[in-house]
C-alpha cells in the first residue's frame, strides 16, 4: 500500500512575485480565452476561459487537461532529456545516481525482454501464494503485501502522532477495495451497473492471463470479497474527520477488533513488533474484517491475494496485461482513450522510485534562485495580510484570536527543494530487471519508513519531489510546502504586474495557510498537535458559517445527476475562499496606498481576480467527473472560480455585480471566514 500523508493540497496552480516596473507591465492576462458573448456577471468562469474551452480538446491519453497540465508536460519533457542522458552516458560507475536513473529507464523501455519473460519476474510471489495452506501463511503474506506495495485489506504507515507531533507512531486504515471508492460497489444507477460489469470481467481476464483455472469462479468471489469489504468502509467524508479518525491501541488491545486475525504474528512478520501503541482510524472497519476473514476460506483469499498481485504488477508485464490494465483502469474509470506514450510512463516510474536523484539535477537546471527569494517575500506579505484579517475577524472572540495568531507564528516555510536530499546509496537497479527495481525500491522505502520509529522528527524531510506541480500543508509539521516546479511560467509572467501574480500564487500561498485552518486543520495547534483551542461559542459560528459553505457546493451538478459533496469539499473550498481573501488583501497592502495602473482596460482589482480565473481553466471526461465527484476533495475547477468568487464582496465591486446575476448571492447567502 502506498503511503498516505495527512497533507492538504493544492493541485493546479502556480506563479511568482513580478517586477512592476511600469515601462514593461503587461496585464498578463491572456484575452484569447475570453468569451465575449459571456458577460462576468453571469458566469465569470465562462468568461474569462470560455474560448479555451470551445477549442480544446482533451489529448488521448489524459482523463482531464488545463492550464496546469501545461506545466506538467513541460517538466515531463525536461526530466526526460535528464534520464535520458543517464540511459545513454558510457561508463556510468554501479551504483551511481546516473548508472539507477539510466538502468532505471532502460529497464522499462526494454519491451522486448519484457515480453520473453512473461510472469517470471513474478512467479516468486505467485509460488509463495500457492503454498498457502493455512490462515497464519495468510497473514504472513499480508505482512509481505504491505512491504513490496501491493494491496491487502488494510494497510499502514509511520507519521508523527497527531497527540504528541514529537514522536512518530504507525497509522492503520482501511483497504482492499479495487473500485475507486465504496460507493461504486452501491450505486444503483446504470453507469456504475456497468463499472461493476466491467470490473468483474477485468478480473477474470487478468486469472486468466495470469494462467488461473476457473477465473470466471474466482472472479466472482473476489467481487463478493470486495463488497463485503466495501460495506464496511467508512466514507471519505468520515475519513476526513481527525478527531474520529485517531483512535490509539495497545498492540493488546487489537485482538478485541479482530479475534481471528494474529496481530502478534502480523506486527513480527511486518518487522513492526516493537511498536507500543498504534493509531486505528477506523476501528469498525477491522471488527467489520474480522468476519470477512473469517467468513471465506483460504483458497479464496489465495485467489484475492493473485488478483491484487497481478493486478498491482499488471502495467509492468508484457503488452497484453498492460493492455487490460489500461482498458479498464485509465480507460472504463477516466475515459482516457489511449494509453501514454510509454517514455512517460518510465519518466513517472523513474519520478516514484528515483524522484529525488533526478529532482537535485532538475533544480540545478530549472529552478532560478531569484525565484526563491521572491516567493520568500510574498509568502511573508501573504502572512501579515492573514495576521491582520484574524484580528479584524468580527465573529472571533480575543481567546481565539490570540491562539490563531500563535499558530500563524508557528508556520513554517519550505521552497523548492529540500536541504537534504534522500539516500538511495542502498538501492539496487539493473536495466534488465524493472520489475524488481520496483520492489527493491518499496522495500527500501518500507525500511526508511519503520526505520523512522522511535526516532527524533524528521522536520527536513518533503513529501513531494521537486519536479511536482503541486503544493501541500502538513498539519503534524504546521508547514507549507511549495515545489519548484509550481513556480515558473507559464502560469508567472516576469513582465505582468503584481496583480496578477497575487491572483495565482498568492491564491496558491493563500490556500495553503488556510489548510491550517479549515474545518480539519483548525483542530491543530501551532505545533502540530490535535487540540481544541476554540472557545464553544466560536467553534459554533465558525461551524454555522461553513455549514453555509457545504450547502451552496452541494448545489452544484457537473454531469449527470451527480451533485458536488460540500462535506467531502469542505476543506478544500474553505482554503480556496480563505486564500483568494488573503492574497487580495496581501495585494492591496503591496500597493502601498498607491491606484494600481489600468492595464489592457483592466484595473488592478479586476487582473487579480481575472489572474485567478484563468489559471483554474480545465476540461474533464465524463467519466473522470464522475469519479472525482465520489473520491476528490477538490471540486472542479469551474466550482473552485465560481464558488469563491461568488462569495467576494470585492470581485461584485470590481466587475459590477447586482442582485438578479447569476454571480450574486445575497448578503444573507455569502460566507466569510477567514
Amino acid at each position: 500500500m502506498k503511503k498516505i500523508l495527512f497533507l492538504a493540497l493544492i493541485l493546479f496552480t502556480a506563479g511568482l512575485v513580478a517586477d512592476s516596473s511600469e515601462s514593461k507591465l503587461q496585464s498578463g492576462i491572456d484575452r484569447e480565452n475570453f468569451d465575449p458573448a459571456t458577460r462576468p456577471q453571469d458566469d465569470f468562469y465562462g468568461y474569462v476561459n470560455g474560448a479555451w474551452l470551445q477549442k480544446t480538446m482533451i489529448p488521448e491519453d489524459k482523463s482531464n487537461y488545463g492550464a496546469a497540465t501545461e506545466l506538467f508536460d513541460e517538466s515531463e519533457e525536461n526530466l526526460r532529456k535528464i534520464i535520458e542522458e543517464s540511459a545513454r552516458a558510457a561508463g556510468k560507475p554501479a551504483g551511481s545516481d546516473a548508472q539507477k536513473v539510466g538502468d532505471f529507464y532502460l529497464s522499462y523501455m526494454d519491451t522486448a525482454r519484457i515480453e520473453k519473460s512473461g510472469l517470471q519476474p513474478i512467479e516468486k510471489d505467485l509460488a509463495q501464494i500457492r503454498q498457502i495452506t493455512k490462515r497464519q501463511d495468510l497473514i504472513k503474506q499480508f505482512a509481505h503485501f504491505n512491504k513490496i506495495q501491493v494491496q491487502t485489506p488494510f494497510g499502514f504507515w509511520v507519521n508523527q502522532d497527531l497527540k504528541n507531533s514529537t514522536e512518530y507512531i504507525l497509522y492503520f486504515n482501511q483497504s482492499g477495495l479495487g473500485l475507486p471508492d465504496r460507493d461504486y460497489y452501491f450505486k444503483d444507477d446504470a453507469k456504475f451497473q456497468e463499472i461493476r460489469r466491467k470490473y468483474r470481467a477485468y478480473i477474470e481476464k487478468i486469472l486468466t492471463l495470469g494462467g488461473q483455472d476457473n477465473a470466471a469462479a474466482q472472479a466472482g468471489r473476489i467481487m463478493e470479497m470486495e463488497t463485503d469489504l466495501a460495506q464496511h468502509h467508512w466514507t471519505r467524508v468520515e475519513n476526513r474527520d481527525r478527531d474520529k479518525t485517531y483512535n490509539k491501541f495497545a498492540l493488546a488491545r487489537l485482538a478485541g477488533l479482530t479475534p481471528d486475525f494474529d496481530w502478534p504474528y502480523f506486527m513480527q512478520a511486518s518487522d513492526i513488533a516493537n511498536a507500543p501503541e498504534v493509531i486505528i482510524r477506523q476501528p469498525s472497519f477491522l471488527e467489520g474484517f474480522n468476519g470477512i476473514f473469517a467468513k471465506y476460506s483460504v483458497e479464496d483469499w489465495k485467489s484475492y491475494c493473485t488478483w491484487k498481485l497481478l493486478d498491482g504488477a499488471a502495467p509492468l508485464l508484457p503488452q497484453r496485461f498492460v493492455d487490460a490494465h489500461f482498458e479498464f483502469r485509465q480507460k472504463t474509470l477516466s475515459g482516457i482513450e489511449k494509453n501514454r506514450p510509454r517514455w512517460k510512463r518510465a519518466v513517472s516510474g523513474v519520478n516514484d522510485v528515483l524522484g529525488e536523484v533526478v529532482g537535485r539535477i532538475y533544480v540545478e537546471r530549472h529552478f532560478k534562485p531569484e525565484a526563491k527569494a521572491r516567493m520568500v517575500e510574498l509568502v511573508e506579505n501573504l502572512k501579515r495580510a492573514y495576521r491582520e484579517r484574524i484580528q479584524q475577524l468580527d465573529w472571533m472572540s480575543p481567546e481565539t484570536k490570540q491562539q490563531a495568531l500563535a499558530k500563524l507564528a508557528k508556520f513554517n516555510t519550505k521552497i523548492g527543494y529540500p536541504d537534504k536530499w534522500k539516500d538511495y546509496s542502498q538501492l539496487v537497479i539493473k536495466k534488465d530487471e524493472l520489475v524488481q527495481n520496483y520492489l527493491r525500491s518499496s522495500m527500501l522505502e518500507y525500511r526508511r519508513e519503520i526505520d523512522k520509529l522511535g526516532k527524533p522528527i524528521d522536520r527536513q524531510e518533503w513529501f513531494m519531489t521537486p519536479q511536482t506541480v503541486n503544493a501541500y500543508y502538513n498539519p503534524a509539521m504546521n508547514e507549507i510546502v511549495f515545489p519548484a516546479a509550481i513556480l515558473q511560467p507559464p502560469f508567472f509572467n516576469m513582465d505582468a504586474d503584481d496583480a496578477v501574480n497575487y491572483g495565482a500564487i498568492g491564491a496558491v500561498i493563500g490556500h495553503e495557510i488556510t489548510h491550517g485552518f479549515d474545518d480539519q486543520g483548525r483542530k491543530s495547534d501551532g505545533d502540530g498537535n490535535l487540540r481544541d483551542w476554540w472557545t464553544e461559542q466560536d467553534a459554533a459560528e465558525f461551524k454555522k458559517r461553513a455549514g453555509v459553505l457545504v450547502e451552496q457546493y452541494n448545489g452544484y451538478n457537473p454531469v449527470d445527476s451527480m451533485y458536488l459533496n460540500g462535506e467531502l469539499t469542505l476543506g478544500e473550498n474553505i482554503a480556496d475562499l480563505g486564500g483568494l481573501a488573503i492574497a487580495y488583501r496581501a495585494y492591496q497592502l503591496s500597493l502601498q496606498g498607491k491606484e494600481a495602473p489600468v492595464i489592457d482596460g483592466f484595473t488592478g482589482e479586476q487582473r487579480f481576480f481575472l489572474g485567478y480565473a484563468q489559471v483554474w481553466r480545465r476540461k474533464y471526461r465524463d467519466e473522470e467527473l464522475r469519479r472525482r465527484i465520489l473520491t476528490d476533495p477538490h471540486s472542479p475547477s469551474r466550482y473552485r472560480a465560481i464558488g469563491v468568487l461568488s462569495n467576494m464582496p470585492e470581485f461584485y465591486q470590481a466587475f459590477g455585480v447586482k442582485e438578479g446575476d447569476p454571480m450574486h448571492r445575497s448578503d444573507a447567502m455569502r460566507v466569510k471566514i477567514w
